[in-house]
């Protein structure tokens, strides 16, 4: 299955956003199982934003990151205890928006399975895996109908295990399985199957 995901990735010309905006970067980690999974992390309850919220590890760039690549391994170090060496880099995916004004650039990256991960609980309540092929199969239980700034984004919805996957981290998701893995998905062509339409967003922008 991840054959021919490097040389796919290597070869994606990512999207960048010009905009001159607050930086933050994400690392995608596929761990390296028979069965391939993909790792996430669920933000800890207790949090005043985002609580409870699924996400991939990361956060924003600090002025001693010597680029968004150190950054997404930065937190992820912090956030789970990934030692950076432990990533083998398979490559970048466009920058995404966030409705908070952040440019986001996800990284992705295979690790080893089994490894001694730890959440931090000031951040974090849980990390959890996904087999890939629940995203491949396309086991969505919804589209959610995202309109930004006038544009409509369709963005599955998946549920496992009673963590709900979506947003930020569904659209990247998106782009990984699309440019990394050959599949006929896309945020801007309606799919077939149950839409919600969430209430009209504005990205705040400085």
């Amino acid at each position: 299955m991840l054959e021919n995901l490097r040389e796919r990735l290597q070869a994606h010309r990512p999207r960048r956003i010009g905009l001159r905006l607050p930086e933050a970067s994400v690392l995608i980690p596929i761990v390296d199982r028979p069965e391939p999974t993909l790792l996430f992390t669920r933000r800890a309850g207790h949090l005043a934003t985002h609580s409870g919220q699924v996400a991939f590890p990361g956060g924003k760039r600090e002025p001693g990151d010597a680029d968004l690549l150190a950054t997404a391994l930065r937190e992820s170090e912090e956030e789970i205890a990934l030692p950076p060496d432990r990533v083998a880099l398979l490559g970048r995916l466009s920058d995404v928006l966030s409705l908070h004004g952040l440019r986001v650039t996800p990284w992705v990256g295979l690790i080893p399975p089994d490894l001694p991960l730890v959440p931090d609980p000031g951040e974090l309540d849980a990390i959890f895996e996904v087999p890939l092929t629940h995203f491949l199969e396309d086991r969505r239980t919804h589209t959610d109908v995202i309109r930004v700034d006038g544009r409509d984004y369709y963005v599955p919805s998946y549920t496992t295990d009673g963590h709900v996957i979506w947003g930020l981290s569904a659209m990247m998701l998106v782009e990984l399985l699309a440019e990394g893995f050959a599949m006929p998905i896309s945020l801007f062509e309606r799919p077939s199957g149950d839409l919600i339409h969430l209430p009209e967003r504005r990205v705040s922008r400085p």
